[in-house]
Formats: C-alpha cells, sequence, structure tokens
C-alpha cells in the first residue's frame, strides 16, 4: 500500500488531483482508513492513474474518461474514442484559428487607427485632393442615421473577412432628415464576393474637398460648415453621394473616448 504522499510522487499527480479523482469515481483509493480517512492506494490503482493521466494528456474530458475505464480494457477498445476525440479537437482548432484570424484584423485595424491618429492629429484644415477608385460592400437604407451602426453590423458579419479599410457611408440627400435619410454604411472590400442583401461594386474616381472632424459624430455640423464654406468660397459645386469615413471611432471591444473619434468629410466636386 501507498499513502497518499507516496502515491502522488510515483503518479506525478497532486494530491489535490488525487482527491478530486476520488470525489468524481475515477481513482478510488484501494484502502480508506475508517478512523482518520487517509487515503491508501495499491498497484492496480497505479494501472488507472497512468490511464487517467495518458487520456488528460490527450485532453480527454473526466466523463469521456469514466466511461473509457468501464468499458475499455486496453488500446483497441479505444479506437472510437479516439476518433471522436479527434474530431473534437479538429473542430476546437477551426474555432481558434478563426478567432485567431479575427485577432489578427483587429491589431491590424488598431494599429492603422494609431498612424491615422496621428498623422491628422494636427491637420484638420479644408484640403483638395484625388480620392482613388475603391471596391465597396455596402447595404443602402432609408432610415435615422443612428441605423448605420446596426447595418455596419450586419456587413461585418457577411464580409468581415475581406474588408480592406475603415467603415464609412455614402449620403444621397442633399439636406438633414430625421426619419427617411439615403444612406449607405459600407466597407471597402479587397476582392469581389457573393453575399446576400450586399451590393459589391467600385466606387469611381472622384476629386474631393476633404477635412477630417476630430469630436463625437453629434459635433461634425461645425465642420460640415466650414468644408462648405470652404467650397462657396471656390465656386465648386458638390455632387452627391457625399462620404463620411471613419478613421478612428468605437472599437471592436470598447467603446473608446468620443472627443478622439476622427471622421474624414469627403465632398466631391462637379467636375
Amino acid at each position: 500500500m501507498f499513502t497518499i504522499g507516496e502515491f502522488s510522487r510515483i503518479t506525478g499527480l497532486t494530491i489535490k488531483t488525487l482527491r478530486f479523482y476520488h470525489e468524481r469515481g475515477l481513482l478510488t483509493p484501494a484502502f480508506i482508513d475508517p478512523g482518520s480517512g487517509y487515503r491508501h492506494y495499491d498497484p492496480r490503482n497505479l494501472d488507472t492513474a497512468r490511464v487517467i493521466k495518458a487520456l488528460r494528456d490527450l485532453e480527454f474530458p473526466l466523463e469521456d474518461i469514466a466511461t473509457i475505464l468501464a468499458e475499455c480494457g486496453d488500446d483497441e477498445d479505444l479506437i472510437e474514442h479516439l476518433a471522436r476525440q479527434r474530431r473534437d479537437l479538429a473542430a476546437k482548432l477551426t474555432h481558434y484559428q478563426n478567432l485567431t484570424r479575427q485577432i489578427d484584423q483587429l491589431i491590424t485595424q488598431q494599429r492603422e487607427i494609431r498612424e491615422a491618429t496621428a498623422m491628422h492629429q494636427q491637420d484638420h484644415n479644408v484640403t483638395e485632393r484625388d480620392v482613388e477608385p475603391i471596391l465597396i460592400a455596402g447595404i443602402r437604407i432609408k432610415g435615422r442615421y443612428s441605423d448605420c451602426g446596426k447595418v455596419f453590423g450586419q456587413l461585418a458579419k457577411k464580409v468581415g473577412r475581406h474588408i480592406g479599410g475603415k467603415a464609412m457611408c455614402l449620403y444621397y440627400d442633399g439636406e438633414y432628415k430625421e426619419d427617411d435619410a439615403d444612406i449607405e454604411p459600407c466597407f471597402p472590400i479587397r476582392k469581389e464576393v457573393e453575399a446576400e442583401g450586399v451590393s459589391l461594386r467600385p466606387l469611381p474616381p472622384v476629386r474631393c474637398v476633404t477635412l477630417v472632424h476630430q469630436g463625437p459624430y453629434d459635433t461634425l455640423g461645425r465642420s460640415y460648415a466650414t468644408i462648405m464654406e470652404y467650397a462657396k468660397s471656390k465656386g465648386y459645386q458638390l455632387e452627391l453621394p457625399t462620404r463620411e469615413v471613419y478613421l478612428k471611432g468605437p472599437g471592436m471591444i470598447f467603446k473608446g473616448n468620443p472627443r478622439k473619434y476622427l471622421t474624414e468629410i469627403q465632398l466631391p466636386i462637379k467636375s
């Protein structure tokens, strides 16, 4: 007979683990002293402990181990259990690979946001520039401006792994509307993909007057006043849809500080 301490040293299982396995009915001591309650183990317990440890190393759940101990006598009996465990591990591997890709995408996005923040932190003046053509995936709706967040969530589910740039909105109205604004939340994407209910198309190149607004979305009006005054001073005629590109906004995890949000307003100039 071995004391629980001796058995722990022999098997490489902690005393806490041995007690837990006893409570779960996986490894019952050969003898329990009725007076002291001390556990004692014999050589047959060593075989059981070795099997449990080997199966735990293969990440079998304790419930499955209990079944195996009750039903199996040699390795040949394990084939079906091993095959099932392999399928379960393969499914977990796929799941964690998907999570890894999502984390990589989040890291990339946040690094791009950090770079964009540094680039635009000191530059909030109206500029003119040529915006290159981009391939977008969008969902055009009529509703409230606050509906955009929900639509961005739908888009991310449909084309998430193909997103190739910052979220943006196209505004097809030349005026403010409360309930029936004609808007299109969209994402730049790397390649054409099939997605039900999503418009996939290239946005043509366009000359724009632009302004990077820093602050909450409900203060965008002051920046629109600045950029429109500039366009009028130049005698420009503006085209629809206008664009907002969200350089820095609410993250996937944290809402962030709205005072630090960066939104680039792009007003296309009629050629």
